[in-house]
């Protein structure tokens, strides 16, 4: 019986007996393996910069809003409802929940902010002082709103750092007088910067107390509160006691919950598909390529055809006639793997360094996998020529030309 070094030297000479040939069969399983790995090394870091994104302002935080909405966000605004809305006092009821490290009610618009001569269009939060623990922010210079009942609803303001440069340059704005839409403010403080959150600069923002943010954009209830709970809680625990407050505030569910560990659940699950779809795309060419080996295998079954009917004839088994044929389709499939392999992370590598801004993170389990999918490729298309170089007569095999 031939052995696996006798095998591995046969398919060897096979392959480099053609070498035009075999290098542009490997290369279309080459091409292939650095599709698949470069198009997920790409899904793969979209994933996970968004989860980043997210996850700067913590995962222990709930989300309410008024409304049941099967699934999650708030009623389209225009349209008539009877569910009641969220007030201030909901807010300060969830504060007193056990679990709970925070409850911030929450008011957002777009208003002109004027101050210095100078004047801009930014996104204005009415907020309460709980705001800095539950999204995980900080003061830069000053302080924050003031906690409850100690002039919470005063006319105060905190900016976000774009907003505080593009008014004030590099003066300092601690006690300066900002107005807001129709109503004027004090500044009591500056907000760490924050950066982008997809496409969101976060730190062109001015917040102030919920209910001066009520006032100024002329509506009754909140448009959400956000809830903070100890680490180590579940948030089906911290859900289940915000729900059931509500409930008894309310009479009924007439509000929605969502959990930053759900919506970052789905939101995983739709990029896993993503990252999935890419690589199937990739994939694609994997099929070029498995066609191109069994092209290239029919072609040296019937050019060798006095080989195999001489190897038959001198005692070599049917099995190793298969053997020796597999070996050679599954060789030329994983020197294509190989190839592909260094190329993909390769050109991944690359694309990070020309384009630092585009996340690229290389999944290591998605560039074995493919690796091994082109050695199955290779047997798989291996098979239906090997399996007829096995079956071939010897003494018609001899004949041949």
């Amino acid at each position: 019986m031939m052995l696996i070094a006798d095998s591995t030297k046969f398919a060897l000479q096979a392959i480099t007996s053609h070498r035009m040939r075999s290098f542009l069969t490997l290369l279309g399983i080459a091409v292939g393996i650095a599709a698949v790995i470069l198009l997920t090394s790409i899904g793969e870091g979209v994933h996970q910069f968004v989860l980043a994104e997210f996850t700067q302002f913590g995962t222990n935080v709930i989300g309410i809003s008024p409304g049941k909405v099967k699934t999650g966000g708030q009623p389209p605004t225009g349209i008539p409802t009877t569910a009641r809305l969220l007030t201030m006092e909901d807010a300060k009821s969830l504060k007193q929940l056990p679990h709970v490290t925070g409850a911030s009610p929450t008011v957002w618009g777009n208003s002109e902010v004027e101050s210095n001569g100078r004047l801009r269009r930014s996104t204005i939060y009415g907020v309460d002082a709980d705001f800095l623990h539950v999204f995980s922010s900080s003061v830069q210079i000053g302080s924050f709103l003031p906690q409850e009942g100690a002039g919470s609803s005063r006319a105060l303001v905190v900016l976000g750092s774009k907003l505080r440069h593009e008014l004030f340059g590099s003066l300092n704005p601690l006690g300066a007088r900002v107005r807001i839409g129709g109503l004027h403010f004090r500044v009591i403080g500056v907000l760490a910067p924050k950066g982008q959150f997809l496409g969101i600069d976060l730190d062109d923002t001015a917040f102030i107390p919920a209910a001066r943010a009520l006032e100024l954009y002329n509506r009754e209830g909140l448009m959400e509160i956000h809830v903070s709970y100890a680490e180590g809680v579940s948030s089906a625990t911290a859900a289940a006691a915000v729900k059931s407050r509500l409930k008894l505030r309310h009479g009924h569910e007439d509000f929605t919950v969502v959990t930053q560990e759900d919506m970052l659940k789905t939101l995983s699950n739709i990029l896993n598909i993503l990252t999935m779809a890419v690589g199937a795309l990739g994939g694609i060419s994997l099929l070029v390529g498995a066609v191109g080996i069994v092209t290239i295998m029919t072609i040296s079954v019937t050019e060798r055809t006095n080989e195999i009917g001489l190897l038959v004839a001198l005692g070599g088994r049917r099995s190793t006639i298969l053997a020796l044929f597999l070996s050679e389709s599954v060789m030329l499939a994983a020197l294509g793997g190989a190839l592909g392999l260094l190329l993909g992370t390769g050109l991944a590598q690359l694309l990070r360094l020309l384009l630092p801004t585009l996340p690229v993170h290389t999944p290591w389990s998605f560039a074995i996998g493919a690796l091994v999918m082109s050695a199955i490729i290779g047997l798989l298309a291996g098979v239906l020529p090997a399996r007829s170089a096995s079956r071939l007569d010897p003494i018609e095999a001899l004949r041949a030309e």
